[in-house]
């Protein structure tokens, strides 16, 4: 798949869940029907905003694979398949590309904290097994450490490590990613807030969770950014701000799966350890969706 499907809005999904615990394939196969009609280019199942976390393998193969089989080629989609035990991670690249996926998301190894070597020896294992365009996913407040640019720039010269999602909320890192790094090499925002900067320094999209409630504003506005049209951008963006900042008003996902629940798109369901939103926040979150004119359907 040519690396340009990769470029513009990425959907971070929620995976939804039955009160029972279960995964809702009927929910999840209409949530992406939901994102595509809206107009985002990537799917990303299985990510952080997907809780992979109290997933087991086969359910992230399931919802990856239902994930593929809904867009039926109409978006393409980067599968999570990340975490702190190379053996482990490399099994679940294998899963996700049997399942269908067009490119693997996968996030550095946390907890054990690899040095710079070994960041590059798990990507180099992950980046052979996956066959596909691997994107690094830097997030060092989930991490607990950072990917340096110096870092990033050799990992992009193993084959098929292809861009990252960089998460790191600085945006003076990005800059020095966007300035050395190596040709056709794409840098995706991880926070929504800062996709408007990034997109106008260079960048080539986002990695958005506010495109679970918003997929056609979100992906209006990475379009303007990409062609030039600050003004919309601008527009869209101060529309939406409020939206991406409440977002995390507590842990994500909670706050933009009790989004989805209040716009009428599906139940607010978690597994532990994760709670429902409180009522606090949940008053920020709603004024945070009137604000950006989005309403229950």
């Amino acid at each position: 798949m040519e690396l340009r499907r990769f470029r513009g809005t990425a959907v971070a999904l929620v995976t939804p869940f039955k009160s029972s615990g279960v995964v809702d394939e009927t929910a999840l196969a209409g949530h992406v029907e939901w994102c595509i009609e809206g107009g985002v280019d990537v799917l990303v199942p299985c990510g952080t905003t997907g809780e992979s976390a109290t997933m087991s393998a086969e359910e992230q193969r399931r919802v990856i694979a239902l994930a593929v089989e809904t867009a039926a080629g109409r978006a393409a989609v980067m599968a999570g398949a990340g975490g702190n035990d190379t053996a482990d991670v490399v099994r679940r690249v294998r899963a996700a590309r049997e399942a269908g996926a067009d490119g693997i998301l996968s996030v550095s190894p946390y907890y054990n904290k690899p040095t710079p070597e070994g960041l590059v020896a798990h990507y180099r294992a992950v980046a052979e097994e996956a066959e596909r365009p691997v994107f690094v996913y830097n997030v060092p407040g989930r991490t607990a450490s950072n990917i340096s640019p110096d870092t990033l720039f050799r990992l992009a010269e193993i084959e098929n490590v292809a861009g990252v999602k960089e998460a790191s909320g600085d945006i003076e890192q990005i800059m020095t990613i966007l300035a050395g790094r190596p040709d056709g090499f794409l840098v995706l925002s991880g926070d929504d807030a800062l996709t408007l900067a990034v997109l106008a320094l260079g960048g080539d999209g986002v990695v958005s969770v506010a495109a679970n409630e918003a997929p056609d504003l979100m992906s209006e506005m990475v379009r303007a950014g990409l062609t030039g049209d600050l003004a919309r951008a601008r527009e869209l963006h101060y529309r939406l701000l409020p939206l991406m900042q409440a977002n995390f008003v507590e842990t994500n996902p909670i706050p933009v799966k009790s989004a989805l629940e209040m716009i009428g798109r599906m139940p607010a369901h978690f597994r532990l350890p994760l709670v429902p939103l409180g009522e606090s926040s949940a008053a920020v979150l709603k004024d945070a969706l009137e604000r950006a004119g989005l309403s229950r359907t």
